[in-house]
């Protein structure tokens, strides 16, 4: 990858151009890299340059078209002139005999090329930009007119190497046009000719200033038959936007296609144009020629005049199977894929087994009742699925308002923490046999031994609802697509998350040879189900736990007693059941009320409580002993020579909790960690912070767990490790970054 974002913006704002930047950051890279990868003549690594003519001679007083050609090696990539995030634009300086005049380069429309958590513009394979020219009046036929060129571009890959080359082209001067021709790469030019942008009339195009940006809107010309959606623009000025922020596209009542843009974290004067390229994706087009790409130049409107840009619109859905630069180029089709092998694996995640147990103990009991366990395992799976749908239509509504949430955000509400705590306990009582409730009650989630489609769905919605701290393998990419993609592509990749859950328990009911081999129901189902008491009991045991990183001791200890009241409540419930006397049941039932409303009382004023960490401190960062993160703070150890591992957690993520303790934890990681002297810092994600969610956000994720090593080098792009741990794992991670500084290794340097 190239440059480091953050440090690239810094040299913008202190007016430093970006071939500078390049030259004094990359250009310690190639020191290290270079005399151990490449020949010291090879002056173009992982690519060739040469300058090449659409005619094979020049003609006194014409125009002419040059090209400067550039081929890249697999994998690598060069840039546009805005680079996005990070890089370089190709800088010509020309060698032109007398009578020869060339403009300025021209440049094809680029695309995205995501290094999460930036967003580049360049060019993968091949590029040609385009040199208008002209020769003067005064060439004579029967001259050679020598052109050259010497440029300076930059290639990236996961390291980035500074290239130069001389190039130059001697043609012909000759009378007229027929005697010139056209050369052998007349095509190659005219290919790419057909890759610039374009200036269109027909089209109205103008921008507004928001509150969290800008909007684009462009109106195309009556009749036109092609579409908008998944349009993305390429702004010519690198600090007005942020690169890596999705740009959805709606429509206006009037037909106008708008998009919304946001503004960088950089910027610092207000544009008062907004210039760049407005390019559809493969099969729309603005004209009839098929160009792709519009040129935009248009003031930027403020105050009443922007009033347009508040207006509602309607989204308008990127084409089947175009992935955005914000996906990290995920298509749909693989986060579907993604969606449902995570929810099949979700299965086993550990908030999510226990309540799951309560419906194969369901199913056991229904025996030979076959098409009584179909029409469970259906309604099963309508329960899990609709609430998937649920969480997701309530998360997209909520970041429609401008809030920054992901997957498990409901964890970071000590209220809702509280009632899944309490919800826990009271269901353990009720497996315990401490209280029979009443038939509405007892067909919860299966609990005491409920059976029936509504039990069966109520267990799928509760699956649902303790599933959300958990993130299994492929689902952390796949709920980060959903989060960017149009709203009907991101439902459907819940769905299939949902249907992924599902699919087990939907399969047991249907298939007989399964359900053949469950045990026969007997008294052993009352044992198990007394045992299944004690998960949930464990459950609430970590959610008070959670509770208590995010109110404070004191909260937790209220918590701790409103569940006593509710272990009261129930024992009275449990001690005049409904065969007892009409009189004493009467009182009973008033007295767990009353005990109950006073449950729910402390229980509120417990999440009402407010007592911040110690400062400086995040959950579990001081037996950790790790730093707390922040972009700065990567920044600054990158900056001397320091790698930097960033754990991406919260205190509700079971499965965060089971890599500390299996792979970062161990001895041997530690080790290695200190050896390479590798900054350790936390992303403490227990408390809604919005840094952290943006964060996950720019690598494509909306939920922890997340992993990413830093190399030393900021040029280097940093690794995502896998969302399940192994010391093996890291310890590969580790070993393959390069050989730190003396001062790094020795914990001299400098940091947060």
């Amino acid at each position: 990858m190239a440059i480091g974002g953050i440090e690239r913006r810094r040299m913008l704002r202190r007016g430093t151009g970006p071939l500078g930047l390049v030259l004094a950051v990359a250009g310690a890279v190639a020191a290290s890299v270079l005399p151990a990868a490449l020949p010291a003549q090879d002056t173009t690594p992982h690519s060739d340059a040469r300058l090449i003519s659409e005619t094979a001679a020049l003609i006194p007083g014409e125009p002419f078209t040059l090209g400067i050609h550039i081929t890249l090696d697999p994998g690598w990539h060069t840039y546009w002139k805005n680079a996005g995030d990070a890089g370089a634009p190709l800088v010509a300086s020309w060698s032109l005999p007398e009578g020869v005049v060339v403009d300025s380069l021209l440049h094809p429309w680029p695309e995205r090329i995501p290094y999460p958590p930036l967003v580049n513009y360049g060019y993968n394979d091949e590029v040609v930009f385009l040199v208008p020219g002209r020769a003067a009046g005064s060439l004579r036929p029967g001259d050679r007119a020598r052109i050259a060129a010497d440029l300076e571009f930059l290639v990236c890959e996961d390291i980035c190497i500074p290239a130069s080359a001389r190039v130059s082209i001697e043609l012909p001067v000759v009378a007229a046009a027929t005697a010139a021709g056209g050369s052998k790469d007349a095509s190659l030019i005219d290919r790419y000719r057909d890759r610039l942008p374009i200036r269109s009339d027909a089209w109205e195009v103008r921008a507004a200033r928001t509150e969290s940006g800008f909007v684009l809107g462009a109106r195309p010309p009556g009749g036109w038959p092609g579409s908008m959606g998944g349009a993305y623009f390429f702004p010519a000025d690198p600090a007005a936007l942020d690169h890596a922020a999705p740009q959805p596209v709606g429509r206006s009542t009037d037909g106008e296609a708008r998009l919304r843009l946001t503004e960088s974290p950089y910027l610092e004067a207000e544009p008062d144009r907004m210039d760049g390229l407005l390019v559809l994706p493969e099969g729309s087009a603005f004209d009839a020629a098929g160009h792709r790409a519009l040129e935009v130049a248009v003031p930027v409107e403020t105050g009443a005049t922007a009033a347009w840009a508040q207006e509602p619109t309607t989204p308008i859905g990127a084409p089947r199977g175009t992935a955005t630069a914000s996906t990290g180029g995920v298509t749909l089709l693989a986060a579907l894929l993604f969606a449902l092998v995570g929810g099949v694996i979700l299965n086993l995640m550990p908030c999510v087994f226990p309540i799951l147990s309560l419906k194969a103990l369901g199913f056991a009991g229904r025996g030979g009742d076959r098409a009584g366990m179909r029409r469970d395992g259906l309604a099963f799976g309508a329960g899990v699925v609709l609430s998937f749908l649920a969480v997701a239509a309530l998360l997209m509504a909520v970041r429609a308002t401008g809030a920054e949430v992901g997957w498990g955000y409901q964890l970071q509400s000590p209220g809702i923490v509280a009632a899944l705590a309490a919800l826990m306990f009271a269901i353990g009582l009720v497996l315990l046999g401490a209280v029979e409730v009443g038939t509405s009650l007892t067909r919860l989630g299966g609990i005491g031994g409920g059976e029936g489609p509504g039990s069966a769905f109520l267990t799928g919605v509760l699956a649902t609802v303790v599933a959300t701290p958990c993130t299994a393998p492929f689902m952390g990419a796949a709920v980060g697509t959903a989060l960017v993609r149009p709203p009907v592509e991101g439902l459907s990749i819940f769905a299939g998350l949902g249907v992924g859950m599902a699919a087990p328990y939907v399969a047991l009911a249907f298939w007989p040879a399964l359900a053949r081999r469950l045990p026969k129901p007997g008294r052993w189902m009352e044992t198990f189900r007394q045992a299944l008491a004690f998960p949930m009991f464990a459950v609430a045991v970590w959610l008070v736990w959670v509770f208590g990183l995010q109110v404070g001791v004191g909260g937790s200890a209220r918590l701790l007693f409103a569940l006593l009241l509710l272990a009261l409540a129930v024992w009275i419930l449990g001690r005049w059941p409904a065969t007892s006397p009409r009189r004493p049941r009467l009182i009973s039932r008033a007295a767990a009320l009353a005990v109950m409303i006073v449950a729910v009382l402390a229980g509120v004023a417990a999440a009402a409580g407010d007592e911040p960490l110690p400062s400086g401190e995040t959950a579990e960062s001081v037996a950790l002993e790790w730093g707390e993160f922040s972009e700065e703070a990567v920044a600054s150890y990158r900056a001397v020579g320091r790698p930097v591992f960033v754990d991406f957690t919260a205190a509700w993520c079971i499965s965060c909790k089971v890599n500390e303790r299996v792979a970062l934890e161990t001895a041997a990681v530690r080790e290695a960690f200190a050896d390479a002297g590798v900054a350790l810092l936390k992303a403490d994600w227990t408390r809604r912070d919005p840094a952290i969610t943006r964060a996950l956000a720019s690598f494509g994720r909306s939920g922890v767990p997340l992993y990413v090593l830093y190399p030393a080098d900021p040029a280097a792009e940093p690794v995502l490790l896998p969302s399940l741990l192994t010391p093996g794992i890291v310890l590969s991670a580790v070993a393959a970054l390069p050989e730190p500084e003396p001062l790094a290794r020795a914990g001299l340097s400098p940091g947060p």
